[in-house]
């Protein structure tokens, strides 16, 4: 068959295929409790091609049988993935794992698996989720969000039932089992509230009133693994522990992200690329999709798991991406309590009592657990963050936890609207109608020319004015530091209040964003939004959205130089974004080694400093000398203090250029190098090894070399990997580049996108899209992303299901 035969009769059968797309059989409707009422000779179904790296292209009549389709297409590639998550939120962690088993950390801080479950079997007890679900559009979700779910829930089911499981992770599994609508939403609200009540969970399920203390309140706190009012770790500074608690710079979800506007770019078209660091394994991954509705909606890109939108993505007009925001999206509220009683609090002089949740779950091998919650008018009693943070629970005092993400259950309809958006106009005004997004910021550029940053998400409205007005002794030590607040929760004056733009009480409107249009470059790497240009400071916002005029970390010192550089340069074009996202520069060495080398001197260092010298000061998989620097420069970072570790201070007035010039001066220098070249020796690793031969993972028996480096070293390209000297060097990665897209416009109509999944599309090791992608992610190469029809039905792997429920 010649290729123009070929071509066209693929084309006969796309369109054949859309066809029927069209014609899927009718939605089913929800019933009682959610459940499903199935139209006679019904059910959902969809139309999924299948192209390279298993690329899932879904095409459905409407938004139920997209939601079906792309509910059984995750189930295809991470089953075990998914099914793990939904058994957390329906709190049987402990049932199945052990109560003192320990969660992947994917939807919620919690420490064990039993103060997992008290805290998600506290939200469906309540019936939380189904109160936000029922709140009418654009407070709550809308139709076409809820039929997404709905279909996402039915497809992901349907799979199971219709196909043999064959991933080792859960064949067999007691947990592994049919979910329902409440699971997907629960799911959907356990990443909500990611950033507020699911950072205190352990300090939630432990709060107990000071007269039940005690032994048994001791003993609750350590079944749940969390330090109860009188074990909490005492914290030397506050300050600094809320600094810590609610830094960015370090955590396991970052990402940098930059938007080019047409000014700098070849053809006046936008340019967007996004690098979100997340981690490798379990709940948080992303998964790669196509979504089509014909005639309504077409978009490509990543997708939490159990999310029936994508995330991060484009379409032929607009790409956009998502880093994790420096905005703390909780506070508190210190209560004063009543005297004769400890679970009574007074507001404005008068009392009100709280309200007492009991929750009882199964436990393996052992008699369920009961334990009581309590909640208040802010929100929950909470007894810690984190170990360092303690909030004790006393006779005259405690603390309630706020967070506005626990009444939003938008995200979806904010991934629509981008997805529906023209321009970045079309993103800010979904973000306005919306208001959905807990804890991102957005970078966005179209198809016109357009850049936006932006850090439109749901915070506690926390004007720098209330918290002065309001804070407590605490509060007005933490809130300088960290941007959390401690209130006085009994005054009513210090109540948050409302902005006339907002959707809801006690959040910002948008109208008080941080914001920046059209810019020559909008670029972010989880600082606040002050340096998103260098060259237009964004100032103005209250500090609960982020610091002003603070040093930024080495990775955004790193990111503003390389992408103010390639906007001077002009003329850019998507081959310089994925030339940027594999430069692997170190900034941290640019920095270091010329007075590092310089004081260079000594025998047991004379080996070290040569390799040094030589190296290209990059963590490419070939690079000679990166591993030596990184062991070294992670040695150092973390016994040096940073206010000792440059000659040259931060300047605010020259913020990415400094703090500069090695301290070589002080004590712990010279020790970290010669305990690197020590460690190095004695894993048997010799000084100048290529970095890809000791930093790698393993897929199937096989190595693959990984690039890129931690997060103190500045790489854009980020990934954080586990040192493990007995295996070779760093063996796993936990968290780093992941879901990375560079989108460009030429005038056609399709957009010029490639694309990378660097852990591949399935967490099964049976599957052919294990590690396929974790291989071109190796070898710096990328996937030219089939977006229009015609890439579609000419892809030389096409493989076409048609989905059905029955």
């Amino acid at each position: 068959m010649s290729l123009r035969t070929r071509t066209r009769t693929l084309a006969v059968t796309g369109i054949a295929l859309l066809t029927a797309a069209a014609t899927l059989s009718p939605t089913a409707v929800a019933g009682p409790r959610g459940q499903e009422q199935r139209p006679s000779g019904g059910g959902l179904s969809a139309v999924i091609r299948y192209t390279e790296y298993g690329i899932p292209h879904i095409v459905a009549k409407d938004y139920a049988n997209l939601g079906f389709g792309t509910g059984w297409a995750q189930a295809n590639d991470q089953a075990c993935t998914l099914a793990e998550g939904f058994a957390t939120v329906r709190a049987e962690r402990s049932r199945y794992f052990g109560a003192q088993g320990k969660p992947d950390g994917s939807l919620s801080s919690a420490s064990t698996n039993l103060a997992s479950d008290l805290y998600f079997q506290g939200v469906r007890d309540s019936g939380t989720v189904g109160r936000l679900m029922a709140r009418p559009a654009p407070v709550g979700p809308s139709r076409q969000v809820k039929d997404l779910m709905r279909g996402w829930t039915a497809g992901y089911n349907a799979w199971l039932r219709k196909n043999e499981l064959t991933d080792p992770a859960c064949k067999g599994a007691g947990w592994l089992r049919p979910v329902s609508v409440e699971d997907v939403q629960t799911l959907n609200f356990a990443l909500a509230v990611l950033g507020g009540q699911g950072r205190g969970v352990d300090g939630i399920t432990a709060a107990q009133p000071p007269a039940a203390a005690g032994d048994g309140s001791r003993a609750a706190a350590r079944q749940t693994g969390a330090p109860g009012a009188r074990g909490a770790v005492q914290s030397v500074d506050p300050g600094e522990a809320a600094r810590r608690f609610f830094d960015t710079s370090d955590a396991a979800m970052g990402s940098n992200a930059v938007a080019f506007s047409g000014r700098t770019t070849a053809n006046g078209r936008g340019l967007l690329l996004g690098n979100p660091h997340y981690p490798w394994s379990g709940g948080r991954r992303f998964w790669q999709s196509q979504q089509t509705v014909p005639g309504e909606l077409n978009v490509a890109g990543g997708s939490l798991l159990g999310s029936a939108t994508v995330s991060i993505g484009h379409t032929s007009r607009i790409a956009w991406s998502h880093t994790v925001a420096t905005g703390v999206t909780m506070n508190l509220h210190q209560l004063t309590l009543a005297a004769d009683d400890p679970t009574v609090y007074v507001v404005d002089g008068r009392r009100e009592r709280m309200t007492k949740r009991t929750v009882t779950v199964p436990v393996k091998d052992g008699a369920p657990v009961t334990r009581t919650q309590w909640w208040t008018r802010y929100g929950p009693v909470v007894t810690a963050l984190g170990a360092q943070l303690p909030l004790p629970w006393t006779a005259t005092t405690a603390y309630a936890l706020n967070d506005p993400n626990a009444t939003n259950l938008r995200a979806g309809d904010t991934a629509l609207g981008f997805s529906k958006a023209r321009d970045v106009r079309g993103v800010q005004e979904a973000l306005r109608r919306t208001q959905g997004l807990p804890w991102v910021n957005t970078i966005a550029a179209d198809s016109s020319g357009g850049s936006l940053f932006t850090q439109s998400q749901v915070l506690p409205r926390i004007t720098d004015d209330l918290a002065q007005r309001c804070s407590t002794a605490l509060g007005k030590v933490t809130y300088p530091s960290s941007g959390m607040a401690i209130l006085d929760g009994a005054r009513g004056d210090c109540a948050l209040g409302r902005d006339k733009d907002a959707l809801e009480p006690g959040i910002f409107g948008p109208s008080r964003m941080p914001t920046l249009r059209d810019a020559p470059y909008a670029e972010n790497s989880n600082d606040s939004a002050w340096l998103t240009n260098a060259d237009r400071p964004i100032t103005g916002y209250e500090r609960v959205f982020g610091s002003l005029g603070t040093q930024r970390s080495m990775r955004t010192r790193g990111a503003v130089q390389d992408v103010a550089a390639m906007a001077r340069k002009g003329r850019l074009t998507v081959s310089d974004l994925q030339e940027q996202q594999f430069a692997n520069r170190v900034p941290a060495a640019d920095l270091a080694l010329p007075e590092l080398l310089r004081t260079c001197a000594g025998a047991e260092l004379a080996e070290a400093c040569a390799v040094l010298r030589k190296w290209d000061r990059k963590m490419d998989t070939g690079s000679r000398g990166a591993l030596l620097f990184d062991r070294f420069w992670r040695s150092l970072s973390a016994s040096v203090p940073a206010a000792e570790l440059w000659k040259v201070p931060f300047d605010p007035a020259d913020p990415v250029r400094t703090p500069n010039t090695l301290n070589t001066a002080a004590p712990g220098v010279r020790p970290a190098l010669i305990g690197a070249v020590a460690e190095l020796r004695a894993a048997g690793i010799a000084l100048d090894a290529p970095l890809g031969l000791n930093q790698f993972v393993v897929r199937g028996g096989k190595r693959i070399p990984v690039h890129g480096g931690t997060e103190s070293l500045g790489l854009w390209n980020k990934v954080e990997p586990v040192w493990n000297a007995a295996a070779g060097g760093y063996s796993e990665v936990t968290t780093g580049s992941s879901y990375i897209q560079a989108v460009g416009w030429n005038g056609g109509p399709c957009p010029v996108a490639r694309t990378l999944l660097t852990y591949s599309q399935s967490s099964n090791p049976s599957s052919p899209y294990y590690s396929d992608q974790t291989e071109l992610f190796s070898g710096e190469r990328w996937v030219t992303s089939r977006f229009c029809e015609r890439d579609i039905l000419t892809s030389p792997k096409l493989r076409v299901v048609r989905a059905t429920e029955r």
